[in-house]
């Protein structure tokens, strides 16, 4: 894998070291740069081109940072990834929430039929009956629609929904009207595209533009029909697709009322050959160096946080600064320390790493340190707040 992608920048590295030297806080600490942050919302906003953007709260999983983040103008309500964390969001102010996901929780869909305000504010994915047999109050709910490509030796994309055709959606919008329900939205995720990069060189990257564009091509006429059947039950508020890597992709289609984004906001190092996400990278962790084993060699404590997905060297953490160092072969990124070959560092110094994906690096801090020139405060992480959540 690269040994360098795009460093922190200087004032930041600066201002993250003295408050470790200070005792004030310690490694390893998740950093975020509070202007690149803002910057990335900019950017996203603008590929939108007006269209109203959704925050996937599993990117970002703080309460400060998601405040933050639908401060800005176009952004707009929150996607969530589980209806236990819908209901804990409503709870701190929060409202028009999408759980993004199916729930098959029975004491969180019980909790959910109990409360009316949660239900003011909560709408429900499903994608069979079977998903609303546990709610005994009307409910919010939408349908997820399957955007996978299909080929014909191979099915690309993520194996979410088995609803795929407008007569699926219309049998199932008939039940959940049948039901009692209120059918509100429609959500189409093309995951394939969104997480796909599209600025690779070489016959790999030619092989995945062309599945992204095919991809396009073979969803936009079927996800309009899915529309259109469903509205022969229900005036849908929204019909929600797209991700960070997609944005401009899923807006030019004119199906959608609105796009979600939630990575976009930390830009981890995964979206680094993507052509359209020109953005700066705000999300970091620091490990401190914690001996030097051998000549060229320092071995920082932890720096173990791999990201899910099918296990790669895109999955592994990127060193970033000091400039050059890569991981022993032997040991890789290790769960309580990790080598790093290419230069000599000294005791306590701070090695910078970004994270291959967004919200997952939260799962190993209490808080992130919100860095805004010499500006610091903490935004607490759902861990911090006790938030385990499934």
């Amino acid at each position: 894998m690269p040994t360098l992608y795009r460093t922190p920048p200087t004032p930041l590295r600066g201002t993250v070291a003295e408050a470790v030297r200070r005792g004030e806080h310690s490694a390893p600490l998740g950093v975020i740069d509070v202007q690149a942050f803002d910057y990335n919302a900019a950017q996203m906003r603008n590929n939108a081109n007006g269209l109203p953007i959704r925050v996937a709260s599993k990117s970002v999983r703080s309460v400060q940072a998601l405040r933050r983040a639908l401060s800005f103008e176009g952004f707009q309500g929150i996607l969530a990834y589980s209806l236990p964390e819908a209901l804990l969001l409503v709870k701190e102010g929060f409202t028009d929430i999408v759980v993004a996901y199916p729930s098959v929780d029975v004491a969180a869909l019980q909790q959910l039929s109990d409360d009316p305000t949660a239900r003011q504010h909560i709408t429900l994915m499903v994608d069979c009956p079977e998903h609303l047999e546990h709610l005994s109050a009307p409910t919010r709910v939408a349908i997820d629609v399957d955007c996978t490509l299909h080929l014909s030796r191979a099915v690309i994309g993520p194996r979410r929904s088995p609803i795929r055709e407008p007569e699926q959606v219309e049998e199932l919008a008939k039940h959940i009207v049948a039901s009692g329900h209120h059918l509100v939205g429609m959500m189409a995720y093309e995951g394939h595209v969104a997480s796909v990069p599209d600025g690779e060189v070489g016959p790999v990257g030619i092989v995945k533009r062309w599945l992204r564009t095919k991809s396009m091509e073979d969803l936009a006429p079927r996800r309009k029909a899915c529309i259109e059947a469903a509205q022969k039950y229900a005036d849908l508020e929204f019909i929600n697709g797209g991700g960070t890597g997609s944005i401009t992709q899923s807006v030019d289609e004119g199906t959608l009322t609105e796009v979600a984004a939630g990575s976009g906001f930390y830009t981890p190092a995964i979206f680094d050959e993507f052509q359209d996400v020109n953005h700066r990278p705000a999300a970091f962790f620091v490990c401190q160096v914690s001996r030097n084993p051998a000549r060229g060699w320092s071995t920082v404590n932890s720096g173990g946080w791999i990201a899910s997905g099918p296990p790669a060297a895109d999955r592994v953490p990127v060193a970033v600064w000091p400039k050059g160092l890569s991981y022993s072969s032997m040991e890789g990124a290790g769960e309580v320390q990790t080598p790093l070959h290419g230069a000599d560092l000294n005791v306590g110094e701070l090695v910078w790493f970004r994270h291959a994906k967004a919200g997952e690096m939260t799962e190993h801090v209490d808080y992130l340190l919100a860095v805004d020139g010499q500006q610091t405060e903490q935004w607490t992480t759902y861990r911090g707040q006790g938030w385990t959540l499934r």
